[in-house]
């Protein structure tokens, strides 16, 4: 019952094997091999359209590298209060960023509301020289609190940066599952509603270690080569990433495994709604799922043996928690199984 993170699964067989495949004889370094070259075409491929891609050790390398590609002095990146970048990088986009702030915008469930968006932007749109300019906004597909951003939405959002001249970047550290719940394709969930730029994470989804940045702006990426060199991203023996993206996404892999972590969160949250003693925060639309429950039931499931982590209650659910009761975060995967679910609901009931 390993509900903590998708961080803690291991790796898919089939990702694993392909790694394995590719561990013999000798392949030219720093990207270059064939493989490498056959996936950043596959990339092309899955998104319609060629792209430039850069493979990263970590998401927050990813989003890092990604907000300072758009870089400039005084520049402001405007996220979501919640968002990743501006709770769990440690300073990251920042430091890569040399100095850039990032701007936190509210709004319900994990997702930026548009006028608070509109008014952030519009606050540094005269870029005084005093108070810093506008550099990118960036937005977190799934979000943190395991909602997603509907086409419209991300339109929206597109239209803002847009008319302020910004970039647009999109934290796809859950990408393929917010896809899958969106029922779309990856064109039309970025670059086709304007996305510039995507944080394109395998890790949390059966890799062992893969991610990227995927650039639509061809010209812009020369420059991000030597980002990522600077940085320490560039990795000598790169066939081992393209290895892992190379099974990931051969035969649609990386969709079904996003699907299966979704549908083990829907099977998780309907045993949370049966329970008495549990209840959700929200409806899950990905692999998160938010739920509020008795602190003795929880500390009794974890002793038993259930993972998940106590969360940070937000500002919508503010005097809807009782003293006795916790916001927990629970978190699915390709490697969970109707078994974790089923032994975990015996231990809310």
């Amino acid at each position: 019952m390993f509900f903590a993170s998708d961080n803690w699964a291991g790796a898919h067989p089939k990702v694993s094997e392909r790694l394995h495949a590719s561990a013999a004889g000798f392949s030219r370094a720093y990207g270059d091999g064939d493989l490498d070259k056959a996936v950043y075409a596959k990339f092309s491929e899955v998104f319609e359209r060629e792209v430039a891609v850069f493979f990263v050790a970590t998401g927050t390398a990813a989003n890092s590298l990604s907000l300072a590609a758009y870089g400039k002095p005084g520049g402001i990146s405007f996220a979501h209060r919640e968002a990743h970048i501006l709770e769990d990088e440690c300073g990251a986009p920042e430091y890569f960023s040399h100095g850039s702030r990032l701007h936190p915008v509210d709004g319900p469930l994990g997702r930026m509301d548009i006028g608070n968006l509109e008014r952030a932007v519009g606050r540094f749109a005269s870029e005084n020289v005093h108070g810093g300019r506008g550099a990118a906004i960036s937005i977190t597909q799934a979000t943190e609190v395991g909602t997603v951003y509907g086409l419209g939405d991300i339109s929206a959002i597109s239209a803002v940066a847009k008319r302020h001249g910004l970039p647009l970047h999109m934290d796809g550290a859950r990408f393929a599952n917010a896809l899958v719940s969106l029922d779309v394709s990856p064109a039309e969930m970025t670059w086709k509603r304007g996305i510039d730029i995507v944080s394109f994470g395998g890790t949390k989804n059966g890799c062992w270690c893969a991610e990227a940045i995927v650039m639509f702006d061809l010209d812009r990426a020369r420059e991000m080569a030597f980002m990522r060199k600077r940085s320490a991203q560039l990795f000598s023996k790169a066939r081992f990433i393209s290895a892992q993206f190379d099974a990931y996404f051969d035969g649609g892999l990386w969709l079904e495994t996003a699907r299966h972590a979704n549908t083990m969160s829907a099977r998780l949250a309907q045993a949370i709604e049966s329970s008495s003693v549990a209840r959700l925060g929200w409806q899950p639309e990905a692999n998160e799922v938010f739920a509020i429950i008795r602190k003795d039931v929880a500390e009794k499931a974890q002793g038993a043996g259930a993972a998940f982590y106590t969360w940070p209650t937000p500002t919508s659910l503010a005097g809807q928690i009782g003293d006795d009761e916790a916001l927990y975060r629970f978190v699915t995967s390709f490697a969970t199984t109707p078994d974790d679910i089923g032994r975990f609901s015996d231990l809310l009931r």
